[in-house]
């Protein structure tokens, strides 16, 4: 058995993975903003705690850790949505933990994950997407990761795509994740609601099903399509994949804005090379593409 971790911007997951890739056991818990002051304290406790938990059940053998940001010789050089920078995470934990432990970009485990058992295993040539707090990436080409060298690159989500825009945690102005992440996109809906960040995510997936025509509503979901569109079209003029995933908590709100994606696309012109067919399509694995992944 080995164990998968999953650690978000706004969330710790932690899983026991089979060798076919199955889940066996899980648990996560959620990162609150004021967390963020003591957060690597918090990751360590958290995956310490579970990890000695596991091992009384369970034969490790491997530990895998899926972390948004730049990973180079096991550390992490920077996560701008997590606040940290050169941290030794897999060093701080060996002082606790026997096992082996590996550690990558949680946009590529999670697009391995969907490569090898999920939406796109049937496709040579693919991008996947990650939307959550930010948006993470990578490219997939013969079932493998397009590797750049010392930093694992495909950044998509600092790409700019509005200059002059809204402030990134990165410094940049304009960056694709702050007009397309599920972040931006909860944080508009909220304010043109007049809601408080205390309503969660389902909450919202509830308003959005029930009452989709709210001209309120129908603003955010528009421009939030527009600028998704306008990214996903510029990977696609790059690297001209068969087919495009999205994970991430999108994957909980994908039967509402897959098809309004595809539309926004064709309809726009935006597309250098025509398609007949595009194919768009959410995370199979859900949002455990990460935990899987990371053992990959």
């Amino acid at each position: 058995m080995k164990v998968g971790i999953d650690l978000g911007g706004s969330h710790i997951s932690i899983g026991v993975i089979d060798n076919k890739g199955y889940i066996i056991e899980k648990t996560e818990r959620r990162i609150l903003a004021k967390e963020k002051i003591n957060i690597k304290e918090i990751i360590e406790r958290y995956i310490v705690k579970n990890i000695i938990d596991y091992s009384e059940k369970y034969k490790i053998t491997e530990i895998g850790i899926a972390v948004p940001g730049t990973i180079c010789n096991k550390k992490i050089i920077k996560s701008v949505n997590l606040g940290i920078e050169n941290y030794q995470l897999i060093d701080n934990l060996k002082k606790e933990i026997k096992i082996p432990i590996k550690i990558r970009n949680d946009a590529k485990c999670a697009a391995l994950a969907e490569s090898k058992y999920g939406a796109l295993k049937n496709y040579k040539r693919s991008i996947f997407l990650t939307l959550g707090t930010g948006i993470g990436g990578a490219v997939i080409i013969d079932g493998k990761l397009l590797e750049t060298g010392n930093v694992p690159g495909c950044e998509f989500g600092h790409m700019i795509i509005q200059k002059d825009g809204i402030k990134c945690n990165c410094g940049k102005k304009g960056c694709f994740e702050k007009y397309s992440s599920m972040k931006a996109f909860k944080t508009k809906l909220r304010n043109e609601l007049g809601l408080d960040e205390t309503t969660r995510g389902q909450e919202l997936l509830d308003m959005l099903r029930k009452n989709g025509e709210n001209a309120k509503i129908k603003k955010v979901v528009s421009e939030f399509i527009d600028y998704l569109g306008i990214g996903i079209s510029n990977l696609i003029n790059i690297f001209e994949p068969e087919a495009v995933g999205i994970g991430g908590s999108f994957v909980y709100f994908s039967d509402i804005f897959i098809e309004k994606i595809k539309t926004n696309i064709q309809n726009n012109n935006l597309l250098f090379n025509k398609r007949d067919e595009l194919i768009i399509v959410p995370a199979a694995l859900g949002n455990d593409a990460g935990i899987i992944g990371s053992c990959l």
